[in-house]
């Protein structure tokens, strides 16, 4: 499992020029991910939104865009040089003025039961420690009926393997490289992908974690699933 404060150090010396990375190494697919999980969570008309790994805010400014001004969005996140760049982007538009940005850790988030109608994570689950631990603490603090949105990486196509793991393994490491100073923090998060359990076992991680009616959607030939369950 991963360590929480290598992890922290690691995502604080790429802060600032993440999501730069984000859209380069990923062909710019990372906005249409983003959008189908956003397009999930609309469809579910919620109230009261975590958007927990947020990091520099890419999800929660998207879930905002399209919600009623009385839906409450909360980012957080425990690597405070992520979420420094989340509020410099809030501050460039008044649409965003009432997204709340708050640090904490995923494993023992510092909110009350039962605080949310949602909870969104995106790319970050393969982070945690403890996944469990994670997944029950997302589960407590939904409402009765609230619903999880996990999108995450996953194992690709048996077909589209060897192609997605040279460019993992070999091209991508590369890349972030040059446009971050940073190949190693990239070696890491490379590593979690190729290590990460495919949809069908992290949907049962989730349903052990107190979780009904799970589902699993692939997308881009698998490298990617969209989880959703109901608390």
């Amino acid at each position: 499992m991963p360590d929480p404060k290598a992890v922290n150090t690691m995502f604080a010396r790429i802060a600032g020029r993440y999501d730069l990375a984000n859209h380069l190494l990923s062909g710019g697919v990372d906005f249409w991910w983003r959008q189908k999980l956003v397009r999930a969570v609309h469809d579910a008309h919620p109230g009261d939104i975590l958007d927990l790994a947020t990091g520099s805010g890419d999800v929660a400014f998207a879930l905002a865009d399209g919600l009623p001004a009385r839906v409450q969005v909360t980012g957080m996140d425990f690597c405070q040089p992520m979420l420094d760049e989340a509020v410099k982007k809030r501050a460039a538009s008044p649409r965003w003025i009432g997204i709340q940005f708050k640090q904490g850790d995923g494993m023992a988030l510092p909110l009350p039961d039962r605080s949310f109608d949602a909870v969104t994570i995106a790319f970050g689950l393969r982070n945690m420690a403890d996944r469990h631990q994670a997944l029950t603490e997302m589960r407590r603090v939904l409402r009765p009926g609230g619903r999880l949105f996990v999108l995450e990486f996953s194992q690709p196509y048996f077909w589209f393997r060897p192609f997605y793991y040279t460019y993992l393994k070999f091209i991508l490491p590369a890349i972030a490289g040059l446009v971050t100073g940073d190949r190693s923090a990239y070696e890491y998060l490379c590593g979690s992908v190729d290590n990460f359990p495919g949809r069908t076992e992290i949907a049962e991680e989730i349903r052990r974690a107190g979780f009904g009616s799970v589902s699993a959607t692939p997308l881009t030939f698998g490298i990617v699933a969209l989880h959703e369950a109901h608390a």
